[in-house]
C-alpha cells in the first residue's frame, strides 16, 4: 500500500479536485490552505510520482499530473489499516470510543444506523 505523508496527501487532495492538472494548477489550489513555495509543491509532486501515486505526461515544457489511485480507494485502505493496527480489525471499539467521548453527532448516528440497516438488508437479516 502506498503511504503518504500529510503534505503529500494535501497535494493528492488538490489533484483529486480535478485532473489532469499542471503544477501551476496544483499550486493555485493549495495556495489558500498552505504557505508552501511552488518549488515545495513540485518536490512533493516528484515524490508522488516516485511512489507511483501520481503519473505525469510531458506537454512541451509543462507536466500534467494525474492520480493513479482514487481518493475513496486510498482512504478505505488507510481506514482498514488504522482499524487493524489499533483495534485488532474490529470497528465497534472505534465507534464506541467516539460515542463515549460524545464526539458522535446525531447526523453521524443516523448515518451509521442507515449503513448498518443497508448491510443487514444485503445480508438478508
Amino acid at each position: 500500500m502506498i503511504e503518504l505523508s500529510k503534505a503529500e496527501f494535501a497535494v493528492m487532495e488538490a489533484l483529486w479536485q480535478g485532473h489532469p492538472a499542471k503544477a501551476s494548477e496544483v499550486v493555485a489550489r493549495l495556495s489558500d490552505d498552505t504557505q508552501w513555495h511552488e518549488k515545495t509543491i513540485k518536490t512533493l509532486l516528484g515524490r508522488l510520482v516516485k511512489k507511483q501515486a501520481v503519473s505525469f505526461e510531458k506537454q512541451g515544457r509543462l507536466y500534467s499530473y494525474t492520480p493513479t489511485i482514487g481518493r475513496e480507494e486510498y482512504t478505505l485502505k488507510q481506514s482498514r489499516s488504522l482499524i487493524q493496527r489499533f483495534f485488532s480489525g474490529r470497528i465497534a471499539p472505534l465507534v464506541s470510543g467516539f460515542a463515549k467521548t460524545e464526539q458522535l453527532s446525531q447526523q453521524d448516528i443516523n448515518e451509521l444506523k442507515a449503513v448498518i440497516k443497508e448491510w443487514e438488508d444485503q445480508q438478508g437479516k
